[in-house]
């Protein structure tokens, strides 16, 4: 018997609207242009080397500094504006009174078994039970990391509605989320939610699925939200596309941009972006101010945890990117927001490279076998 973290399959009256989207091909959605959601050709003996013997300090030596956000939620955004980064691609969006949850991560590990795969190194700042009430809850696409199967099981006991792409919602229906409650999106396809923001799905550049024999049965997609006087974009998970100048100009402009920047590899073909394409990324969507996000909770790569974080505060000056990188927790208003600074230092080791693996990696990512053979290793996973 499958795991119910597995989710199920889309059927019937689902299955066939599926079906129906320009972007299903041969029983499976594909990228407006075709990438490998894999290791690029070639490279996998020195990235698996990599992987094994590398020194890279993938976890942090301690949780990092983290606020409540309690306080500020019980008082509404002065601006209208709010965002509240709770660790991954978790955030608490609060747009013209609407609260808005993407990808609602809070299990341990990004993995559909709670004895092995990923485990947070960064605690969530509240509890779910904490959260203020919510409109909606946005779902960009099925990967662990992003569609949480515990964290599901609780949030379909709240009376909120979910919006996602295409076929996520068979996931969420046998977790009991009501399916009068769940809308499934196409790219440019829009639904208008309670407090009147209009959520529109949009392109991104990436694959599905919750198992090796499960690849790209359901959509990803980015997602903005548009209120009576805000816009938000929010990446999900992506690979610098020039499909986000096209967003730009079907969608935009926007207040605030919510890029990936983190679990990236140059042998990862173009399924993510990693900060320096976040913020080419960035330009192409117009700007706005930049909350990275996909960074600072789960070990998914075999770069150092801090990598992505240290980048881009090095290069988003010269640039002139208003970037907003708010303490975990820290509710934050975009167009207030303080200059970035290096906070997470703070759980910085000056060099851990000496330590036991054991210490330094405790959960590494694993690397499934190559799925038809060949050099196409299917990994990573998120």
């Amino acid at each position: 018997m499958a795991l119910a973290s597995f989710g199920a399959r889309a059927t019937g009256l689902r299955l066939e609207r599926m079906k129906s989207s320009p972007r299903f091909a041969d029983g499976i959605f594909v990228n407006t242009a075709p990438v490998t959601p894999g290791l690029k050709k070639g490279s996998v003996g020195p990235t698996i080397s990599e992987f094994l013997c590398g020194g890279q300090r993938r976890t942090p030596p301690g949780p990092l500094p983290s606020m409540s956000p309690l306080p500020s939620w019980s008082r509404p955004p002065e601006t209208g504006l709010r965002a509240t980064w709770l660790g991954h691609s978790t955030v608490l969006l609060e747009i013209d009174g609407v609260r808005v949850l993407t990808d609602p991560v809070w299990g341990e590990r990004a993995s559909p078994v709670t004895f092995a795969g990923p485990r947070r190194f960064q605690p969530v700042p509240a509890p779910i039970a904490a959260l203020p009430s919510l409109d909606v809850v946005v779902v960009s696409h099925d990967h662990f990391d992003h569609l949480d199967y515990p964290t599901i099981l609780e949030l379909a006991k709240l009376d909120v509605p979910f919006v996602t792409s295409l076929g996520v919602g068979a996931h969420l229906e046998a977790w009991g989320v009501p399916a009068a409650r769940i809308t499934e999106l196409d790219w440019w396809d829009s639904t208008e939610v309670r407090g009147g923001l209009t959520i529109t799905a949009a392109p991104s550049q990436h694959f599905s699925g919750r198992s090796m024999h499960g690849r790209n049965l359901t959509l990803w997609s980015s997602l903005v939200m548009r209120g009576a006087r805000h816009a938000v974009f929010f990446s999900g998970d992506t690979g610098l596309t020039p499909e986000y100048a096209e967003i730009r100009q079907r969608l935009g402009p926007f207040d605030l941009v919510m890029l990936e920047v983190g679990a990236f590899h140059a042998a990862w073909g173009d399924i993510h972006l990693g900060p320096e394409n976040a913020l080419q990324a960035l330009a192409l969507l117009g700007g706005g101010s930049f909350l990275p996000v996909h960074w600072g909770t789960f070990n998914l790569a075999i770069h150092a945890w801090d990598e992505p974080a240290e980048t881009l505060l090095r290069l988003a000056p010269a640039r002139s990117t208003h970037l907003v990188m708010p303490h975990l927790g820290e509710p934050v208003e975009p167009s207030r927001a303080a200059p970035a600074t290096a906070w997470w230092r703070a759980a910085a080791a000056p060099d851990d490279a000496s330590l036991p693996s054991a210490l330094r990696d405790e959960d590494p990512p694993s690397l499934p076998p190559a799925e038809g053979g060949g050099d196409a290793v299917a990994w990573p996973m998120d």
